[in-house]
């Protein structure tokens, strides 16, 4: 999905000449915490309602904050992703696209984007989820694969996550079924760490951990 086929439809564009209190008043009807300026198609970059609440004066035309203009765009043209990354790393509530000539042509939402990865990453599906932590060396989606199923399902996503602060690897799968329990066992049984998993079987993957608990402590 690229950035140009999820364009907002009613997300508005400020002029350089409207005033302070319309600005606000948008953002607030929309739900929005900027919004781009636009002049004869040519994006001027964003304005922020922090900047916006700042001002004294409502009646203040927007063009007198251009130097506190936000300009961070993303090109119709590119992956989805790329407008997602934007918005996570400067916490904005939409994003502006522009064509390869800077033309504006719209805004992509937080909302929007959250609801195509939500379908790009299967999360509307129905199954259970499984995350396991281990080195990063030892991830294997073959094997991980294969072990699934072995137990008569199918992976329908799988992400990858690095924590940077500790280190740790993380692989979030999502399958095809909530019966789980089967699943969870065969990585057990393999010596995969199962960090979390989420599914219908919780009670009866409880009573498999008591009955494990039981006869390790049996056992000793």
């Amino acid at each position: 999905m690229l950035n140009r086929e999820i364009i907002s439809v009613i997300i508005p564009s400020l002029n350089p000449g409207d005033a302070v209190v319309r600005a606000l008043d948008l953002m607030a009807d929309f739900h929005v915490s900027q919004l781009p300026v636009v002049a004869e198609d040519r994006l001027m970059g964003m304005v922020s309602e922090e900047d916006l609440l700042n001002q004294e004066d409502e009646n203040l035309a927007i063009s007198a904050l251009e130097a506190g203009f936000s300009h961070i765009t993303v090109h119709a043209n590119a992956h989805f992703m790329e407008a997602v990354q934007r918005v996570n790393e400067f916490s904005l509530s939409l994003v502006p696209v522009v064509d390869k000539e800077d033309i504006y042509l719209g805004s992509v939402t937080a909302t929007d984007l959250l609801k195509q990865l939500g379908r790009t990453t299967g999360a509307n599906s129905p199954g259970g989820i499984i995350v396991l932590e281990m080195d990063k060396v030892d991830f294997s989606f073959s094997e991980i694969s294969k072990l699934v199923e072995t137990n008569d399902a199918q992976i329908t996503q799988l992400n990858t996550y690095s924590d940077l602060d500790t280190g740790n690897f993380f692989i979030t799968i999502k399958v095809n079924k909530f019966e789980i329990a089967d699943i969870i066992a065969t990585f057990q049984r393999y010596d995969y760490h199962v960090k979390y998993y989420f599914g219908e079987e919780l009670f009866q993957n409880e009573l498999r951990d008591n009955y494990d608990h039981l006869m390790n402590y049996l056992s000793i």
